[in-house]
């Protein structure tokens, strides 16, 4: 909205930021918030930036995902996947998914997801995302205080929890962590 004459823009608050996720929708997030000045701190599960791009060989116990004391695999790709799309429609636009002239990159234009890791490593490390970053750190509540209007995380790193104050949460998790199984009388009992 224009401002009338005379009157000052208002100037952007900083704000105490949480990033539940380090895959590509965490990565550009934290970017975006920390460039308009906020104070950025991003809760990766993982040992490394890349979300669902994070390739292991390892399976889940139990693969229909009923058992909740399974041991739980966060990965979605498997070891032959290539992506479905050109690369030049997967980068983000300040930031090309351009073939790198390097023995160890994919240089095809629908890469594997070695590539699309690497990618997103090469962007966190670009932006200093990879700085913002508690790896190995998983959320295990969320929850808004209202009487302060701000939001109170606890987070589990190892053995250690942790409670912290933030004034906003974006949630960039994606959506194939949790199985999702429907309910058919008669069927897994």
């Amino acid at each position: 909205m224009p401002q009338s004459p005379g009157h000052a823009p208002q100037p952007i608050v900083s704000r105490h930021v949480a990033v539940i996720g380090a895959g590509a929708a965490g990565l550009v997030t934290a970017r975006e918030l920390r460039r308009e000045g906020h104070s950025v701190v991003v809760f990766e599960r993982g040992d490394q930036v890349g979300g669902l791009w994070v390739y292991t060989p390892n399976v889940e116990s139990d693969q229909i995902g009923l058992d909740p004391t399974r041991t739980t695999v966060h990965s979605s790709v498997y070891h032959s996947l290539r992506t479905n799309l050109p690369r030049d429609s997967m980068g983000f636009s300040d930031y090309p998914f351009v073939a790198k002239d390097d023995p160890d990159r994919d240089p095809r234009l629908f890469p594997g997801h070695r590539e699309v890791m690497m990618y997103l490593q090469d962007f966190a490390r670009e932006f200093g995302i990879d700085e913002l970053v508690r790896f190995e750190t998983e959320v295990v509540r969320v929850r808004f205080v209202e009487e302060e209007e701000k939001w109170k995380i606890k987070s589990k790193q190892r053995h250690k929890e942790m409670d912290e104050i933030f004034d906003a949460v974006v949630v960039c998790n994606g959506h194939y962590t949790q199985p999702l199984v429907s309910h058919v009388p008669g069927n897994f009992s």
